[in-house]
C-alpha cells in the first residue's frame, strides 16, 4: 500500500495550494520542499518581498511629493535600508509561517529536502523513498540570464539578489523591460538610484496592449527611469567598485557602454526541473524545457503530473494556484478546470498595470471585429483627490454581441479593479452588463463602469 495518495514536489503557490486542496478532498498528502521555509520563490524571494519593498518605497514617494500638498508638514524622511529589509523579511516570515500552519491544520506532511522521482509512484527525499499513487511536480522556475553574463548576486544580480542588496546603489542598470525589471527598477528609483533600463525590443513589457505600454513608459520616465530600447547587451564586466555594461543599438549597430554599481538581469525565467530525474524517468519535455502535459496535467509517465511554471503557459503564481486546485480535483475524481482565457496579469508599480483577455493587437491580427471603450482616471473624483489620476481603463468588446473580450487598466489599484472584468468574462457578460451595474461613489471602480459605458452611448464624466 502506498504511503500517500499524493506527493507534491514544491511548496510554491502551485504546490502548496495543490497539497491543501488534495487534503481537503480527503487525499492523504505530503509536500516536498528543500528550502528552510515553505512558499517557494513567490513567498521567499519573489512576489511577496518585492511587494513589501514596492509598498515601502511608495510611502517614501508619498511623503516626499504629496504630504505637503495635503497639509501634512513633516521633516524630510530618511531611508533606513537595514530596517526596510528587516520589514521585508518580517513580511516573508509571516507568510511562510502561515503556510506551515495551514499544512498542520490540513494534516499535510512536509517532507524536508529536495525531491527526485526514481520511478513512477516513488519520490526520494534525502535517503528516504516514499511511495504515492500520484506525484505532482510543482517545482517552479528560476531566473534565466544571457550568454556571457556571470551572476554573482552582489554586483550582477537576479531578482533574488536585488531583494537583499547591501546598500542602495547610486546607479542601477536593469537588463530587460519586463515585469520584474520594472517593478524592482521603480523601487530603487524611488529610493534615489539612477535607473537605466536596457531592452532588446523597441518597446517595454512585450505582449502588453500597445497603448497601455506607451503610456506606461511615459509615466515611468517621469518618475526618473531612463530607457534604452532596441539594444542588445553584449556583456557585463565586473570591476572592483562597479560594473560596465556594453550594448549595441540594433538600428545602427553602434556600441555603447554604461557604468553601474549594480546590474539587475531580468531577462525572464525558465522551468526549474534540475535533480528530479525526469530524463531517466522518461518524462517528455517541450523544446522550451517545459514538462509536456495533456489537458489533465498528466505527463507522459503514468501517475506523474505537473503544474505551474514547470509547464507551458504564463509564469504567474495565480495560474499555478488554479492548476494546483484543478489537478487536485482531477485526482479526487472531480472535473478540475482552468479557463486560460481569463487569467489576469498585473505589474505592481505605481500606477499599477493590469490586463486580462485579448489586446487590440491580437484582435486586429485575428480579424475580430471589436469596439473599445476607454475612460481616463482624470475624470474620476477619487483618483484626483488621491493624486492618482494618471492612466485609464480600456474595455474591448465584440462589435456585434457586446461580449467582453479583454480589458487593460493603468492606474490606481489596477490589480484589484481588473477582477471585476475577470468575473464578467467568466460569466460571458457584455460591456452593457458592467455599465448597468451600480458602482459605489466615489471609488476607482467607477472608471471601469465609465469605460463600459464608452462601449455603448458614451461615458458620463468624459
Amino acid at each position: 500500500m502506498a504511503d500517500y495518495d499524493v506527493i507534491v514536489i514544491g511548496s510554491g503557490p502551485g504546490g502548496y495550494v495543490c497539497a491543501i486542496r488534495c487534503a481537503q478532498l480527503g487525499l492523504k498528502t505530503a509536500c516536498v520542499e528543500g528550502r528552510e521555509t515553505l512558499g517557494g520563490t513567490c513567498l521567499n524571494i519573489g512576489c511577496i518581498p518585492s511587494k513589501a519593498l514596492l509598498h515601502a518605497s511608495h510611502q517614501l514617494h508619498e511623503a516626499e511629493h504629496n504630504f505637503e500638498k495635503m497639509g501634512l508638514k513633516v521633516a524630510a524622511p530618511k531611508v533606513d535600508w537595514k530596517a526596510m529589509l528587516a520589514y521585508k523579511d518580517d513580511v516573508i516570515g509571516q507568510n511562510t509561517k502561515g503556510i506551515e500552519f495551514l499544512f498542520k491544520k490540513n494534516k499535510i506532511d512536509w517532507l524536508k529536502g529536495w525531491g527526485a522521482i526514481p520511478e513512477a509512484g516513488k519520490v526520494k527525499v534525502g535517503d528516504d523513498v516514499h511511495s504515492a499513487k500520484h506525484v505532482v511536480i510543482a517545482s517552479g522556475s528560476e531566473p534565466s540570464s544571457l550568454p556571457g553574463i556571470e551572476i554573482d548576486e552582489e554586483t550582477v544580480v537576479t531578482s533574488t539578489g536585488a531583494l537583499e542588496l547591501g546598500k542602495i546603489p547610486k546607479k542601477l542598470v536593469v537588463i530587460g523591460a519586463g515585469v520584474i525589471g520594472l517593478e524592482l527598477g521603480s523601487v530603487y528609483a524611488r529610493l534615489g538610484a539612477e535607473v537605466t533600463v536596457i531592452e532588446y525590443l523597441d518597446g517595454i513589457t512585450p505582449g502588453m496592449d500597445a497603448e497601455v505600454a506607451k503610456q506606461f513608459q511615459k509615466i515611468l520616465s517621469k518618475q526618473g527611469l531612463k530607457f534604452v530600447l532596441g539594444a542588445a547587451v553584449q556583456g557585463v564586466e565586473t570591476l572592483k567598485t562597479k560594473a560596465k555594461v556594453t550594448y549595441k543599438l540594433r538600428k545602427d549597430d553602434s556600441e555603447h557602454t554604461i557604468d553601474a554599481d549594480t546590474v539587475l538581469v531580468s531577462t525572464g525565467r525558465r522551468p526549474f526541473t534540475d535533480g528530479l530525474g525526469l530524463a531517466d524517468l522518461g518524462v517528455k519535455m517541450t523544446d522550451r524545457g517545459q514538462i509536456e502535459t495533456d489537458g489533465h496535467y498528466a505527463t507522459s509517465v503514468k501517475g506523474v503530473y505537473a503544474i505551474g511554471d514547470a509547464i507551458a503557459g504564463p509564469m504567474l503564481a495565480h495560474k499555478a494556484e488554479d492548476e494546483g486546485m484543478a489537478v487536485a480535483e482531477i485526482l479526487a475524481g472531480q472535473a478540475g478546470h482552468v479557463n486560460y482565457d481569463v487569467i489576469p496579469g498585473v505589474i505592481y508599480t505605481h500606477p499599477e498595470v493590469a490586463s486580462v483577455g485579448k489586446t487590440e493587437e491580437q484582435l486586429k491580427e485575428a480579424g475580430h471585429a471589436y469596439k473599445a471603450g476607454k475612460f481616463s482616471f482624470m475624470g474620476n473624483g477619487r483618483a484626483k483627490a488621491n493624486f492618482a489620476a494618471d492612466g485609464f481603463v480600456k474595455i474591448l468588446a465584440d462589435s456585434k454581441t457586446d461580449r467582453v473580450l479583454g480589458a487593460h487598466i493603468i492606474g490606481p489599484m489596477a490589480g484589484d479593479l481588473i477582477h471585476e472584468i475577470c468575473v464578467a468574462m467568466e460569466f460571458g457578460a457584455a460591456a452593457e452588463d458592467i455599465a448597468r451595474t451600480c458602482h459605489a461613489h466615489p471609488t476607482y471602480s467607477e472608471a471601469v463602469r465609465e469605460a463600459a459605458l464608452a462601449c455603448g452611448d458614451g461615458p458620463i464624466h468624459s
